[in-house]
């Protein structure tokens, strides 16, 4: 079996030792007789999984005691809407700063139930970059600030974390949670789905500072409270317990690896090798985002026309570089080098985009 260097933007490729051992464990796990997917999740087997794979997680990104750590059902998508619901009062407002795709959806999500204002909006420049700060609209009395940390389909990242002042920071950190260090505290909450760095899709990660969670919110049902699922350690009701068992496995093998340190460097040098590919197309390969806030996760780029784009999406994958054809929100193509991306899978994309344009610039 010959595995491709797979760079879609999620579900995303997992660490093959995590694949290896999920594949190992699968029939019986841990001696119990049984699968993984099969014990409850109240055993106290699955019990000590989910206790350590928080315990990791935390290690890995050095939350401090005063956040909770929530693992619930579904993807960000879900969190986007609940977070109006458990954070903000009836008609309170809340900021938004749109800088792409997500950013627009998290906007869509909290519209029902709060007065969103949109502080800053990039879609006029074509989400070429995030707005400046000094040009964000902020409300007096919002009841958080939000922004996408890392906008997986137009490929900008947030490279330093904005201050807005007294409310607290809320972002998105689906596609870009755990590539590099980061100061938590500067948040009050951080979520995350985990199919791009965390482990496999179904399963998303919410990190909150526990005074917020004293807020009352807005009347929702039990399962939509984030104060109940942190009394109940994220076992409310039945979880996704295969999601959670792999996310626990991508976790710690991140720890082995190095932890964000590591990812950081490789991750830089995954990118640098793809942008310098771009950049020095001579214009054959293009990237429209500001050199100052391009994303190391997502590198969307743009070949001349379209049959070359279709062409390029043919052959790469014949050369073995998986899933490179851009979202239909933008088209193009887009290359997601999350941190189970080895460095060989960058470098073989950049030799096949070199080769490329020699047979067809």
């Amino acid at each position: 079996m010959t595995r491709a260097y797979n760079f879609s933007a999620g579900p995303a490729t997992l660490p093959e030792p995590v694949l290896r051992q999920a594949q190992a464990e699968m029939l019986e796990w841990n001696g119990v007789g049984a699968s993984i997917v099969e014990i409850s999740h109240r055993s106290a087997d699955f019990i000590a999984v989910a206790a350590q794979a928080e315990a990791d997680l935390r290690s890995l990104l050095a939350i401090p005691d005063d956040y909770a750590v929530l693992f619930l059902s579904g993807g960000a998508t879900t969190q986007q809407a609940l977070l109006p619901l458990n954070f903000a009062a009836p008609g309170q407002a809340v900021d938004y700063v749109v800088s792409g795709h997500w950013g627009k959806t998290a906007v869509k999500q909290a519209k029902p139930y709060v007065a969103v204002n949109v502080a800053a909006d990039g879609e006029p420049g074509g989400f070429h970059d995030i707005p400046a700060r000094a040009d964000w609209r902020l409300s007096d009395d919002a009841a958080y600030v939000h922004i996408t940390a890392n906008e997986t389909i137009h490929g900008l990242e947030f490279r330093d974390v904005p201050d807005v002042g007294a409310a607290p920071l809320f972002a998105d950190f689906s596609s870009n949670i755990a590539s590099e260090p980061l100061d938590v505290s500067k948040f009050g909450l951080i979520y995350a789905g985990a199919q791009k760095n965390l482990g496999p899709v179904g399963i998303s990660v919410v990190i909150v500072r526990r005074d917020l969670l004293e807020r009352a919110g807005q009347p929702r049902a039990d399962i939509f409270d984030y104060r109940s699922h942190a009394a109940r350690d994220s076992m409310l009701n039945t979880p996704p317990t295969w999601n959670w068992y792999l996310l626990g496995l991508t976790v710690k093998w991140m720890l082995d690896e190095g932890g964000v340190a590591e990812f950081a460097r490789r991750n830089a040098a995954k990118s640098a090798l793809v942008y310098q590919a771009i950049d020095g197309s001579g214009g054959f390969y293009r990237n429209e985002v500001a050199k100052a806030v391009r994303s190391r996760m997502n590198i969307p780029f743009f070949l001349p026309d379209e049959d070359l784009t279709a062409r390029f999406v043919s052959e790469s994958k014949q050369a073995g570089l998986l899933a490179l054809k851009g979202h239909k929100a933008v088209g193009g193509i887009r290359a997601s080098l999350y941190n189970a991306m080895p460095l060989a899978g960058a470098q073989a994309l950049a030799d096949f985009m070199r080769d490329f344009q020699q047979r067809n610039g």
